[in-house]
């Protein structure tokens, strides 16, 4: 027996299931201070356009309604969204039916304040309705 399978035995043993939920963690970061390494996924949001070069949203983050409003004023920031969410859409399901027990998805910018940040929370939004195991962590703003 393989450790996958030992493992797929003891839950259906203790769960009467052999599947379960799958953990989500959406985790924002800033490139300048590497990539986590822990992420199984990673998205590059570094094309958009960046608050921090506007004086007034410099020392706000992507929580900020202000941030928020100068990203959604951006075409690009909805449509890479709307391709994020397509794709994690499609895929997260199958990795869960491979029986992975958790998944960090890592969304970076430059600094980890504005772009990744608005984006993680954004996608987070919407899989926690969705998902009964879901976190989010904002690597940059701790």
């Amino acid at each position: 027996m393989t450790i996958y399978e030992l493992r797929d035995a003891i839950k259906q043993r203790l769960l009467k299931d052999s599947t379960g939920a799958m953990s989500l963690l959406f985790q924002s970061f800033g490139f300048k201070r590497g990539v986590p390494t822990d992420a199984d996924l990673v998205f590059d949001v570094r094309m958009l356009p960046n608050p921090h070069w506007v004086k007034e949203l410099r020392l706000k983050t992507g929580q900020d309604a202000e941030v928020k409003q100068f990203l959604e004023s951006q075409p690009l920031t909805e449509e890479l969204y709307l391709d994020l969410l397509r794709f994690l859409n499609s895929w997260l399901p199958r990795y869960r039916d491979s029986n992975r027990s958790y998944m960090t998805v890592a969304v970076g910018c430059t600094g980890g304040q504005h772009r990744s940040v608005y984006l993680a929370e954004r996608l987070f939004q919407h899989f926690n309705e969705q998902l009964p195991n879901i976190h989010i962590r904002h690597r940059e703003l701790q």
